[in-house]
């Protein structure tokens, strides 16, 4: 079943907070919902789905209950950082099916008040993952493993740290438009390459901001969201892929995207090169880099020099990214940029 047109995102909201010592994470939650419902134009007794992953901490049925909301769909998919890009695509399934006509997308955390290095730290593993035996005794964190990708990347193809750097000024020039970005002061490559060295070959300025937050979306059907008087966002295509360690044989060059955004192209009907702008994930800079040559936007080995010279800066390059800042300067809570 193809989802292309099926349904629309009536409504979006990002939290302008990126320290909220005063809220809980279930607040967080609701408030994110409550603007988008408002931006949507709607009421919270409109809406019959809800979606939402692992931040949301106890569960979608504590969440769902949390915001009073009379449900007769529930997805709590959890796939990492990546869920809120799958929940609105299984949001729009969803509608398709008939199982709700209008769904919610919530995601929210606050690592940056509770404390949490969660670039550097090493990763909770529940001992019963066929992988933790293996990984725990490494301890491995999110930053040395993304180090081991940019390694690889540079080792294969002759990336530089110079061609990264260019991702985090790029996002730098946006952030300086956001007021609620974290880091919202144009930086140059001079200023990454020099930044303290966290992950060899990973400077701080590679890595994403630390922040609480979150967003929420509002996905509706055709007949309804063409009839609240909003911009018609009609949701093209999807696509999901998990990239397996194959049992030793792992090639560190390639995400999961090369396979989920091949799939998401083709039920769009549409090529990388008639996309204008790209949201990105960037939890660090060779995130983006990988992604943008697996998406197609560039040959596998050539994203640093597709990446150079200011390529992703809006009114300067070919293909501006993340205009909001993104996760490398506006803000990234709990591991998972997603909406935000």
């Amino acid at each position: 079943m193809s989802i292309n047109g099926k349904a629309y995102i009536a409504g979006a909201f990002e939290h302008p907070t990126r320290k909220a010592p005063d809220k809980s994470l279930a607040q967080l939650h609701a408030e994110c919902a409550a603007g988008a419902i408002a931006d949507a134009g709607i009421s919270k007794d409109d809406i019959d789905g809800y979606f939402c992953g692992g931040d949301a901490l106890g569960g979608g049925a504590s969440f769902a209950d949390y915001m009073n909301l009379n449900l007769r769909h529930l997805d709590t998919t959890d796939a990492g950082g990546c869920s809120p890009l799958i929940h609105v695509s299984h949001a729009a399934q969803a509608i398709a099916a008939g199982k709700c006509n209008i769904a919610l997308v919530t995601l929210a955390g606050r690592p940056r008040s509770d404390g949490m290095a969660t670039g550097t730290t090493p990763r909770p593993r529940d001992p019963a993952q066929p992988d933790a035996q293996f990984e725990s005794a490494m301890t491995v964190t999110t930053a040395n493993g993304y180090a081991m990708v940019a390694a690889r990347h540079m080792h294969e193809f002759g990336t530089t740290s110079e061609q990264l750097a260019w991702i985090k000024v790029a996002a730098s020039h946006h952030a300086q438009h956001n007021p609620n970005a974290m880091l919202p002061k144009v930086v140059t490559v001079e200023d990454v390459v020099n930044s303290p060295m966290v992950a060899t070959p990973l400077h701080r300025l590679d890595c994403c901001v630390i922040s609480d937050g979150g967003g929420a979306l509002i996905v509706a059907k055709p007949e309804i969201a063409k009839s609240l008087n909003r911009p018609l966002v009609k949701i093209r295509g999807s696509g999901e892929a998990i990239k397996h360690q194959s049992a030793g044989y792992f090639d560190l060059t390639f995400s999961a995207a090369a396979v989920a955004g091949k799939n998401a192209f083709a039920e769009a009907g549409l090529t990388p090169s008639d996309i204008k702008y790209a949201s990105i994930y960037d939890s660090f800079t060779i995130t983006v880099l990988v992604q943008l040559e697996d998406l197609g936007f560039c040959e596998k080995g050539k994203g640093g020099a597709f990446v150079s010279d200011g390529n992703l800066i809006s009114g300067v390059g070919k293909l501006p990214f993340n205009t909001d800042g993104g996760g490398l300067c506006s803000n990234h809570p709990i591991n998972r940029g997603g909406m935000t």
